[in-house]
């Protein structure tokens, strides 16, 4: 296949073009000696050449280079000349022999000054000709990378414009063609893609080897990333509207259908949970205690390991079903028992949603460590949610850490908060960036769903429609989970194994932080327990330091649980 250049002559043609540009300026006007009073030219103004020595008829190209830099730097510093006139030489073939060095000089002892004194097309100048005569090997890598960024940025900016539309204005999302880009290269996901970040990130990171090309190199990407117009902006905002459309169309594309039913009030609705438990029988009846003060109707536990003591004493109140997962249960189940509780679990909590469609308007399905926290009454929460919506989401709080009672001071993730992720760090200073958002336990929550929708699965943190999450969702205000994962030291420690071989400690690919399970086996190889009990106290205990600064980015929750009142109001007396 023949192949046409753009470029008549190939690259030997663009050499010879380039090289023409390249002839050395004749003299040094103007040029300062290598060990020149920086100093004083940085106190010195550009006057008027109009009228001096710089002034037309011009001796040479250089001479009337200089008098255009001075027009043009008039006010300006004399540095500002001296550093214009250095690289107007060093982008020559040849050139004074002091010129890299004066440069360097320049740059290493007045930086700050040139920074303050010249605009972003001279700032780009000089990030080039480090490119050229940098001195270390960062330079030189620094200054040709982003001397190519901004050539590029300036080539296809200048393209553009003859779109019709302006640097600011961004592309529609819908216009998209489906073509390959030159080179067979794919083209950037607007939603999820990194070539900007990872362009920008490497950059800066790069330039960080090197103290005298740093504030430079730094100062030119803040004002890439800052400026209002361009393609890193425009590509921001195209990305943003696509994340909403998408979201909209997926809303769409498997929401469940909601029957129609009459609209309920706070007085009239029914609300229930399901929950599959293997616990002593104190701990679940504070758990069933709890929620029934709360106002739920039904009670649905599933007993794991069958216990005829616990489920005669929970049996007594008329609003707790209690179910016992024996041989004959699975049997009758015609299946055989899952050995993966997180498996159990969604099928008890599925049997439940589909008996429940006449008797409840949600069900909610938690575990027996995880307690409801309404701001209002949960009744008039949930009806208030739109007759449209299939699920409610429950945000967690993880409980602090308490070796005198039950917790009283709880968590939220930074999403929660509306915080950025990086802001963890000062929260959990050593710990904190290994975890999503802070946190050992799910972040994901727990869910109400409305009974009575055919084709539903209720699983452990959604409900599946059709096999997939249904996404007619929403996460009612006022509303959370205090989920009591290591309400101290010794259930911590005595449930890391479990947790690491089947449950929420279990390795996750999908998240870019190392994980729970590997950190904690990490710190358990290398430091024993005292390595453990150091991420513990950061993390997990509750302390007047580590309240002040969740309190301090939003994201404490206090609330003061009387369990055992609780337990003799429901149930009359302690199990």
């Amino acid at each position: 296949m023949s192949r046409t250049p753009t470029y008549p002559g190939g690259i030997d043609a663009i050499i010879t073009q380039y090289e023409a540009r390249r002839a050395a300026l004749p003299g040094d006007h103007g040029l300062s000696p290598v060990d020149a009073d920086l100093t004083a030219l940085a106190g010195q103004t550009v006057a008027d050449p109009d009228g001096g020595p710089f002034a037309p008829p011009f001796a040479d190209n250089l001479h009337r280079k200089t008098y255009q830099l001075r027009k043009e730097l008039q006010g300006q510093s004399e540095l500002t000349v001296l550093h214009a006139l250095t690289i107007a030489h060093l982008r020559k073939r040849s050139f004074p022999a002091h010129a890299p060095q004066l440069f360097q000089r320049l740059w290493a002892e007045q930086g700050a000054h040139l920074l303050e004194q010249l605009d972003a097309r001279w700032l780009v100048s000089a990030i080039t000709t480090f490119g050229d005569h940098g001195k270390t090997p960062v330079q030189r890598s620094t200054g040709l990378a982003l001397t190519a960024l901004f050539g590029m940025m300036k080539l296809y900016e200048s393209e553009r414009l003859y779109s019709g539309k302006g640097p600011e204005k961004p592309f529609a999302v819908t216009d998209r063609l489906r073509a390959k880009l030159p080179l067979q290269m794919d083209a950037y996901a607007l939603v999820g893609g990194g070539l900007d970040v990872n362009l920008i990130a490497r950059l800066w990171q790069e330039a960080e080897g090197d103290a005298v090309i740093q504030p430079l190199a730094h100062h030119l990407l803040d004002l890439l990333i800052h400026d209002p117009a361009g393609v890193f902006r425009r590509l921001s905002i195209m990305s943003a509207r696509k994340a909403r459309r998408d979201k909209s169309e997926a809303v769409a594309q498997n929401a469940a259908p909601v029957p129609a039913r009459p609209r309920k009030t706070a007085q009239t609705l029914r609300w229930g949970l399901v929950s599959t438990v293997k616990a002593p029988l104190p701990q679940i009846a504070r758990f069933a205690a709890h929620h029934l003060d709360l106002g739920a109707q039904e009670l649905h536990l599933y007993l794991d390991h069958p216990d005829a003591e616990a489920a005669a004493f929970l049996s007594r109140h008329p609003r707790i079903h209690v179910t016992q997962c024996d041989d004959a249960f699975w049997q009758a189940s015609a299946r055989a028992r899952p050995e993966a509780h997180q498996l159990r679990q969604a099928f008890n909590a599925t049997r439940t949603l589909r008996a429940s469609a006449d008797a409840l308007d949600w069900l909610g399905h938690i575990d027996h460590d995880e307690f409801l926290i309404p701001a209002h009454p949960l009744s008039q929460i949930l009806a208030n949610v739109a007759p449209d919506i299939a699920l409610a989401r429950v945000p967690p709080a993880e409980a602090l850490a308490r070796e005198d009672g039950p917790p009283r001071h709880f968590k939220l993730t930074h999403k929660q908060a509306g915080i950025k992720k990086s802001q963890l760090q000062d929260i959990y200073p050593t710990f904190g960036l290994h975890l999503f958002g802070g946190f050992l336990s799910h972040t994901g929550g727990k869910i109400f769903a409305r009974p009575g929708i055919p084709d539903t699965r209720l699983g452990i943190h959604t409900l599946k429609y059709k096999g997939e999450d249904a996404t007619n969702r929403t996460k009612p205000d006022g509303l959370f989970l205090a989920h009591f994962h290591a309400p101290d030291w010794e259930h911590f420690h005595s449930h890391l194994p479990f947790r690491r071989e089947k449950g929420s400690y279990r390795a996750n690919d999908a998240r870019p932080e190392m994980g729970q399970g590997e950190l904690l086996s990490y710190l358990e190889q290398e430091e024993g327990e005292a390595g453990l009990r150091a991420f513990f106290d950061e993390i997990c205990a509750d302390t007047p330091e580590l309240r002040a600064r969740l309190a301090a980015h939003g994201m404490l929750l206090s609330h003061d649980f009387d369990f055992d009142a609780c337990v003799r109001r429901v149930f009359g007396a302690l199990p």
